[in-house]
């Protein structure tokens, strides 16, 4: 028998445990600090005192309140900041999860800036199928409102107590998931320092349900090489050079291995009745590997577990080599992502553009939100290392090789003169934005709106051939046909480009394409 906190666990029940443990990720029973001070045996890091709650995203007085928007109901979960409600939009009576965090709460200006990074974090991670998916943000005298999808299917580990039995097989596919959503985070210079398994959740109850990954309270932007030194986390989770307060993103592929340990055993690899013996215990990094039911288990999956719990940081198995490891392949089934940078993936696909479709993408990225665009900026930060608000070929090419991606000399030259929208041998912050932007935020009704009024000089509610050779002329783009451009979104043939018509140029993917590629996919058809 061991304990949990004050819960007795019996080491004969393995799906029993599981629940338990899953329920136990924190010091007080799951509700996991968002300030460093706040756990790991009283340790104090210090707070700055001067901040202001009064505008944390930066919304405008016009923006619409949660209240114009949703109809809040029951309350569906709590943490130490707010609430999670049921949400119900007004409009169509879609259902989502709405997260209140009380600006009561917040009582430094890192606490602040913590909220502003979720926000920003979780727009910047968007489009990825096993994240939960941002829909709206809004702020008033008393909360931040963070509206998101509503995981109707609860935790993944109450799913596979309710089920009864989870097979090796079944842990490798969804752990393949976890993995998989991780990788996406790092490609995008993100640490999301507390999974565990409270973080994952299921879209639903059904078995088709998808697993998602969520709250990004404690996670942060990172450069490569950069470390950190706050004290956060869940105990039974948290790397070993966390806490010796020097780390970097290896330490969420540790918290992984954890994770993978519980779902294979039913039990966590660091016992302890207190924080204090838990943290001896990952210091020590001894794994049992003898007792029931290991010699059962496939000695890929030990491997597997042994990469990623490895002491040494530096020594710890990537994203790129646990995806590859011959369990996951083996027994996740074959790999189903591409493990090129999401950035670069990004690009590919602007690169099929034309230039009416890039440069209007350039003037959605100009009416981005505070919040919906800070992610964008830590990440142009982060390849362009002299600060010189432009990213060179040489700059790209160190920032693909920190990311382990293998691209040639040719198509970086070509993916970068294509992203250089203005022609001057350099992407500036508008193109990165244009290029890495995803799709999603197209989705929303009145950024486009705000975009077609911005080339729509005359608020005639179409685009003319001047008002586009006024925008072509406004962001460099030069010795472009400007009718043939015009024509390209010009599906009603009236010679103007109107809302509709703009709207689904950015919305279809397969409008706007360069002639070229247009040309290729018509003689593919025959």
């Amino acid at each position: 028998v061991y304990v949990v906190g004050s819960i007795l666990v019996s080491s004969h029940d393995p799906i029993g445990r599981l629940l338990l443990v899953s329920k136990a990720g924190g010091p007080d029973g799951g509700t996991r600090p968002r300030s460093s001070a706040s756990w790991a045996g009283g340790f104090s890091m210090g707070r700055d005192k001067v901040f202001s709650v009064s505008n944390i995203l930066g919304k405008a007085p016009a923006d619409p309140k949660l209240e114009d928007v949703y109809t809040v109901g029951k309350q569906i979960g709590k943490g130490a900041f707010g609430v999670v409600r049921l949400a119900v939009r007004q409009e169509d009576q879609a259902q989502f999860a709405v997260k209140s965090i009380s600006k009561v709460k917040l009582v430094c200006k890192e606490d602040v800036q913590d909220v502003q990074a979720e926000v920003a974090i979780m727009n910047l991670v968007a489009g990825h199928a096993n994240v939960v998916s941002l829909k709206s943000t809004h702020e008033d005298r008393e909360a931040v409102h963070i509206v998101m999808e509503l995981c109707a299917g609860g935790e993944l580990f109450d799913s596979i107590v309710e089920a009864g039995n989870f097979s090796e097989k079944k842990a490798a596919q969804v752990f393949r998931k976890m993995v998989e959503v991780v990788h996406h985070c790092q490609q995008l210079g993100v640490m999301h320092r507390d999974l565990k398994p409270e973080n994952f959740l299921l879209t639903s109850k059904r078995t088709d349900g998808e697993l998602k990954l969520t709250d990004f309270g404690l996670g942060v932007f990172f450069k490569p090489g950069e470390r950190f030194r706050d004290l956060v986390g869940s105990p039974y989770y948290v790397a070993p050079e966390v806490l010796r307060k020097n780390y970097s993103h290896e330490a969420d592929m540790w918290s992984l291995g954890v994770i993978l340990y519980i779902l294979l055993s039913g039990l966590p690899p660091f016992w302890g009745d207190t924080e204090e013996q838990i943290f001896k215990m990952v210091l020590r990094g001894h794994i049992d590997f003898k007792t029931d039911p290991w010699p059962k288990i496939s000695d890929a999956a030990k491997n597997c577990v042994k990469r990623l719990l490895e002491q040494d940081a530096s020594k710890r198995a990537t994203t790129a080599e646990i995806l590859s490891h011959e369990w996951l392949v083996k027994e996740g089934a074959a790999l189903d992502i591409n493990l090129d940078s999401v950035v670069l993936g990004r690009m590919r696909q602007f690169a099929q553009m034309n230039k009416l479709k890039k440069m209007c993408l350039m003037v959605v990225g100009q009416h981005l939100s505070q919040d919906e665009i800070t992610g964008m900026k830590e990440l142009f930060k982060s390849i362009d290392e002299d600060g010189s608000g432009t990213i060179t070929v040489s700059e790209m090419r160190k920032a693909m090789a920190q990311w382990g991606n293998k691209i040639s000399e040719a198509e970086l030259a070509n993916l970068m003169a294509i992203a250089d929208v203005d022609g001057d041998g350099l992407i500036d912050y508008n193109e990165f934005v244009a290029a890495t932007m995803h799709m999603s935020k197209l989705e929303k009704e009145e950024l486009l709106q705000k975009a077609f009024q911005a080339l729509d000089k005359d608020g005639s509610g179409t685009i003319d051939i001047e008002e586009l050779r006024e925008a072509l002329k406004q962001f460099g783009i030069f010795g472009s046909d400007e009718a043939e451009l015009l024509k390209s979104a010009d599906t009603n043939g009236d010679g103007l480009i109107d809302y509709n018509e703009f709207s689904f140029l950015l919305r279809n993917k397969n409008q706007g394409l360069q002639a070229s590629r247009v040309a290729k996919k018509t003689i593919s058809r025959y």
